[in-house]
């Protein structure tokens, strides 16, 4: 975590948030100017301290505030939104015995900022969220060192409840990253691993956790399923130079749909590499926040494929590019052959080998 703020408004805070400074040397230390010393890397403010808060509050990842927390708490609760949007927020006492996160301990890392400040001060960290003082799994963050998006988060506090209160809990997966439970320590005891789905939904559990990058629509399990999609989907596309953005969005979601996949599964783009990228694929790319990868013909000619086409060959000199950037890329198995969308796009879908 880079984009962060120090706050400290004593002289002792000072001091903390300067060697701190010495072990992040991207965070940024904010005090006011009435403690001004020479010679320190610090932005010293004029405005009360209220004022600056709102304004590090709104443009800052975390705030490392250096005073008490009932004034931090004060300060902060006119800006708060939600955890998907507040910043983590670590509150250091002034002798920096503690180190307490206080906001958005989950999604927004103040927990393992905690940790991290405190393995630095030789300071305790003091974090109460259920599922860490429980040693039980974070609903909220599972899988999101390898990337997974919650498919729905209005389920995840809900199913939280269940977890930390040790109501049985249902487990499926067929995509994934196998290893995101911590490595040889067994789940807990109210969790439950399931070979099939079908298995799972009629069991007793009360919550379920589903990883996957298929569809999952079923009604007996609605509002107590949290589903993760891993990244495991790479999508292959030919296409024409003036192939637009819309055009190849409209192409994969048609593919996605018929085989009812999820477009947050989509890990990578990958094509045949032009004397000119095409400007609809890179802008998709950007827009989706989904790298791109090309690969040369003769890369893509060394691709075992089960549709080549002798006009692909013609005019590319590989006789694939969908199908065949896709497997390269994933390294795994085509899972949606190539779709021709007249006159100029294919798409097709590989799975990333587990």
């Amino acid at each position: 975590m880079d984009n962060v703020a120090i706050i400290a408004i004593t002289k002792n805070g000072i001091e903390i948030a300067t060697l701190l400074k010495k072990h992040f040397s991207t965070w940024r230390i904010f005090s006011p100017s009435k403690l001004r010393q020479d010679g320190k890397d610090i932005q010293w403010f004029d405005e009360s301290t209220t004022l600056k808060i709102k304004e590090l509050f709104e443009n800052n990842e975390a705030l490392v505030c250096i005073f008490s927390l009932g004034a931090v708490i004060r300060l902060i609760a006119p800006h708060m939104r939600d955890k998907k949007t507040d910043p983590a927020v670590v509150v250091i006492d002034d002798t920096a015995k503690f180190v307490i996160s206080t906001l958005s301990g989950h999604l927004g890392g103040a927990n393992e900022l905690a940790e991290k400040i405190g393995s630095t001060l030789g300071a305790i960290p003091v974090i109460t969220t259920a599922a860490d003082v429980n040693k039980t799994i974070a609903v909220d963050l599972l899988g999101k060192e390898f990337g997974w998006e919650i498919d729905d988060i209005s389920s995840v506090t809900k199913v939280s409840a269940f977890m930390v209160n040790e109501e049985k809990i249902g487990v499926f997966q067929d995509a994934g990253e196998k290893d995101w439970w911590m490595p040889k320590k067994e789940l807990p005891k109210n969790v439950h691993i399931y070979k099939s789905l079908d298995e799972m939904m009629t069991s007793d559990c009360k919550g379920f956790l589903v990883i996957s990058d298929k569809i999952i629509e079923n009604s007996k399990i609605k509002g107590r399923v949290v589903i993760y999609r891993p990244k495991t989907l790479v999508v292959g596309v030919g296409l024409h130079w003036d192939t637009t953005k819309d055009t190849i969005r409209e192409g994969m979601n048609f593919c996605l749909s018929k085989f009812q996949m999820s477009p947050r599964s989509v890990a990578k783009f990958a094509s045949i590499k032009k004397e000119a990228d095409v400007k609809g694929l890179q802008e998709l790319s950007s827009e989706m926040k989904v790298p791109l990868e090309y690969f040369d013909k003769t890369d893509l000619c060394a691709i075992s494929i089960p549709n080549p086409s002798d006009v692909v060959q013609t005019f590319e000199g590989t006789p694939s590019v969908s199908e065949a950037s896709a497997i390269k890329a994933s390294g795994g198995e085509l899972v949606v052959q190539k779709h021709k969308f007249p006159p100029n796009l294919t798409i097709a879908i590989a799975r990333r080998a587990s």
